[in-house]
């Protein structure tokens, strides 16, 4: 096995050559080949360990085996501590999604802050099938069934292509030592269930299966090769930017075969899964809309508005006092005492001072909110000004209005009350700006 590992590097991860290389090492079978491995064709590597801290003593000896085996190798070796349970939840995660997210935040630190290139992890063929078999039962499609990738961003898993049963020959060839996870034996996680009562009599059925996986996974890396090229296409026709998100041309993407599929393409990245819901919306009414636990997607006429979920607290309310000259929080406003009125616009308005009864609110705008548009006559509520104006349900959403005693003075970005404006009579003028680089330039 050593030389066909040689060759594989030589031939596959050429780019490792010269640099300094961490190898993610549990302290079993896998990791320890792996770290051996590399040691023997002369890398530059260290060790890191992560102490989930969820198998008491076993994990504890774990650390130590590490700690004794990098020593052997002469290399460094880095060994955190976590508390696993407790960082899951508060992060409302599973233990292994934590203990994933633990592992490869730290691993970055290390990468940052030692100076190494690139990270190793021991991820074998065999996991491979049981990833390809997990994500088989997810129904995860296309991307879930292409395997682990050999490379992933300084993510490197050079032991790929070798079974778990060619590195334990190896390991036992070679007087190895290594460390039992008890946790494995365990059949709680749907892997362990696969690796202990699937996977043997799948072996005994098909006698070549992992070879015929890694040629299935090449076709359908070749596959995605070619989907992610017609999908680049279908952005162009379709898919459009806008300030609040990304818009889908809903009659354009119709015009075009297999439009559930393209949908799919465009959002799974997103977080959606309700795909049902979502060819829905093609012929939905305008409002209606679905969400991810990061984003919305949004009928709005003949489009489909994607955006990210908003945290902000819709009920906000910032009271601004006689004398205060700027906020930037939520949005940039600037209020100045000027001596003659300027050029007005949506960025800016002039209003009579005397007219306005302090503290000022600054509010998102709501269902049954009315003004007088500045230079017409009689109430229009703003829901009516809105579609007026054909702002996107989105752009809506986003909108503040500034107002005196209740009395909805601006709406910020588009105009300002025809009660507040400066007439002859008018001694004191204030001029209010609004603008996202307004402090930057200040």
């Amino acid at each position: 096995m050593f030389k066909a590992f040689q060759d594989h590097i030589e031939a596959s991860f050429p780019f490792l050559i010269g640099k300094r290389l961490l190898i993610g090492c549990s302290g079993g079978l896998d990791s320890v080949t792996l770290a051996q491995l590399m040691h023997r064709l002369n890398f530059e590597t260290g060790l890191a360990h992560c102490n989930f801290s969820l198998r008491g003593t076993e994990s504890d000896g774990d650390a130590e085996f590490v700690a004794d085996l990098a020593e052997s190798l002469n290399i460094p070796v880095y060994i955190e501590t976590f508390d696993t349970k407790q960082y899951a939840a508060n992060q409302k995660l599973s233990t292994q999604m934590a203990a994933r997210e633990l592992r490869y935040t730290w691993f970055n630190e290390i990468l940052s802050d030692f100076n190494y290139d690139y990270v190793l992890t021991a991820h074998h063929a065999d996991d491979n099938l049981e990833t390809f078999l997990i994500n088989l039962s997810r129904g995860t499609g296309l991307r879930g069934l292409t395997g682990i990738k050999a490379v992933n961003d300084r993510i490197v898993r050079p032991l790929l292509p070798f079974s778990r049963k060619r590195i334990l020959d190896f390991a036992k060839k070679n007087n190895y030592s290594w460390r039992e996870d008890s946790s494995n034996s365990s059949t709680d996680y749907l892997r362990n269930q696969l690796r202990k009562e699937v996977i043997p009599p799948l072996k005994d059925a098909v006698k070549k299966v992992l070879p015929s996986l890694q040629k299935t996974q090449s076709h359908l890396r070749d596959s995605e090769a070619l989907l992610e090229d017609y999908m680049a296409l279908v952005y162009q026709l379709a898919i459009s930017e806008e300030p609040e998100g990304y818009s889908i041309d809903i009659v354009k993407l119709s015009e075009l075969p297999n439009t559930n599929a393209l949908l799919y393409e465009l959002l799974y990245r997103y977080g959606f899964s309700a795909w049902e819901d979502i060819a829905g919306l093609l012929s939905a009414q305008s409002g209606k809309q679905i969400f991810s636990e990061t984003h919305r997607l949004l009928k709005d006429r003949n489009k489909l508005l994607l955006t990210e979920r908003s945290r902000k607290d819709e009920s906000l309310e910032i009271f601004i006092p006689e004398g205060q000259l700027r906020i930037e929080h939520p949005i940039p406003l600037k209020f100045e005492v000027v001596d003659k009125l300027g050029e007005a616009g949506n960025d800016r308005i002039y209003a009579d001072y005397n007219l306005l009864k302090f503290p000022l609110l600054l509010r998102k705008w709501r269902e049954g909110d009315v003004f007088q548009p500045f230079g017409m006559r009689g109430k229009k509520k703003l829901s009516k000004f809105f579609k007026d104006e054909k702002l996107s349900l989105v752009t809506k959403e986003k909108i503040w209005v500034l107002c005196s005693n209740n009395q909805v003075l601006w709406v910020v970005g588009y105009r300002m009350d025809d009660h507040f404006k400066v007439t002859a009579a008018t001694n004191r003028i204030v001029r209010i700006r609004t603008h996202k680089n307004l402090l930057d330039h200040e």
